[in-house]
């Protein structure tokens, strides 16, 4: 058995290239996050959209649930002339960079009060080329390091999504209250150049050797062509459930809740925030500036328990810690709004999301093989958001009907079932092991 590594090991991890190279590409993936999410919600909200359609607007979100229908691509199709130049991770990074960027112009270009549709194509744009960006990212940072390496890495990538999320959420606000949504919109476009500079700037993964036979070139076009869609749609699946055996279900259903109850939350927090009379600079201040800080805490605390525990008990600590903080808002919902409680709800609440969020990835990162290693992120990746973005549709309904305090105690309670998951895991992964190591020698 391995010895666990001194707390001063585990915080120089901190310092390998590898891992600080991440923070730049995770701000370029984070920063359209928000601006089609929370930040959006919170342009038209302060235009005088309803609520319920808010919601709606939420399911662009969705977008990002069908990564597993385009890594297949990412993993095997190369770009003309930039494969060649860049790669193939950093030639699709690069692609969907410059996509993302036309589509935030084209958002500040539009008129929330008159133009709707239009904001809502240009935006399921944006998440589109978005998610093309993070298959890409995911699988260059799991193959630029080791295993030992990813919960660092995935924490410095946090922090630098986690910095992007502050400037489309606090810089954004900010822009808004002095300029305007459309202003906003450009400046965060310009942004994406941070992630145009690094994709160019960083040297591609060294190619991974895979097992498929090279005798499949003897075999005729249509055998070629079925045993090449078995490669690319078949193969990253099967092989998944080959390696983890029927466990590999019950890890796929902890994917999709995981993060459910924190997905269905963020979709209504900035209208709560607005509707309890706060300001857009206020908002700024508090829930993403001070916020943010809360968050790298936690990311930082949740990378180095990953180093120092292993991954699956800090993410049982992970998801105990966001379905409890939802009960916060609850409790602000039902109290006299202060900047002081705004400030201790969103301080415990960024805190425990920080962790949480940077153990999962590590988690993800854990469970992929580098033979498919875009395709199988990917699909964790959908299972994650999937189900929560499709019940976060709901919430503005949810919120008119009931209001906001049933709705945080519902988006608490949805958090449930993910501490049960992983407890479970935890059992049957320990039943494998106990297994093989008394299972005697061939």
């Amino acid at each position: 058995m391995t010895a666990e590594k001194s707390w001063v090991d585990a915080l120089r991890v901190y310092a390998k290239p590898c891992v600080l190279s991440m923070v730049f590409l995770g701000f370029s993936a984070g920063l359209p996050y928000l601006l089609v999410f929370s930040t959006l919600s919170a342009w038209l909200r302060d235009d005088g959209v309803e609520r319920s359609v808010i919601g709606f607007f939420s399911w662009i979100g969705v977008v990002y649930s069908i990564k597993v229908l385009l890594a297949p691509i990412v993993d095997n199709c190369s770009l003309p002339i930039l494969t060649k130049l860049l790669g193939k991770r950093r030639s699709w990074m690069l692609v969907a960079q410059l996509g993302i960027m036309s589509g935030l112009i084209g958002m500040g270009n539009a008129d929330a009060h008159t133009q709707l549709q239009k904001i809502a194509f240009i935006g399921l744009w944006v998440a589109f080329c978005s998610a093309i960006q993070d298959v890409a990212i995911d699988a260059f940072r799991i193959e630029s390091s080791e295993t030992v390496y990813q919960g660092a890495m995935a924490a410095t990538y946090v922090l630098g999504y986690r910095i992007a999320l502050l400037v489309a959420g606090a810089g954004a606000f900010y822009i808004a209250e002095y300029f305007s949504w459309g202003i906003a919109y450009f400046v965060m476009a310009a942004a994406m150049v941070v992630g145009v500079v690094t994709t160019i700037y960083l040297k591609e993964p060294p190619l991974k050797i895979r097992e498929e036979a090279e005798a499949v070139v003897q075999f005729g076009f249509w055998r070629r062509l079925l045993m090449s869609g078995n490669k690319i749609l078949l193969s990253p699946f099967t092989e998944f459930f080959i390696r983890n055996g029927k466990i590999g279900l019950l890890i796929l259903l902890l994917i999709a809740v995981y993060k459910m109850s924190d997905i269905t939350m963020g979709v209504m927090a900035n209208p709560f925030y607005l509707d309890l009379g706060f300001s857009k600079k206020e908002i700024a201040e508090i829930s993403k500036v001070f916020g943010f800080f809360m968050t790298i805490a936690g990311v930082a605390v949740g990378g180095i328990l990953v180093v120092k525990y292993g991954i699956m008990r800090p993410l049982l600590f992970g998801a105990v810690l966001v379905a409890s903080t939802n009960l916060l808002f609850a409790v602000l919902a039902v109290s006299k709004p202060t900047v002081l409680l705004l400030a201790a709800v969103i301080s415990a609440d960024n805190l425990g999301g920080g962790i949480a969020t940077s153990v999962f990835i590590a988690y993800l990162s854990s469970l992929t093989n580098t033979a498919h290693t875009a395709t199988q992120y990917a699909l964790f990746g959908s299972l994650m958001t999937l189900p929560a973005q499709l019940l976060g549709g709901f919430s503005g309904l949810l919120v008119d009907q009931y209001g906001y305090y049933v709705f945080f105690v519902y988006s608490s309670l949805i958090g449930l079932p993910a501490i049960i998951l992983v407890l479970l895991v935890m059992h049957y992964q320990d039943i494998i092991a106990d297994h093989n190591r008394i299972k005697p020698p061939n």
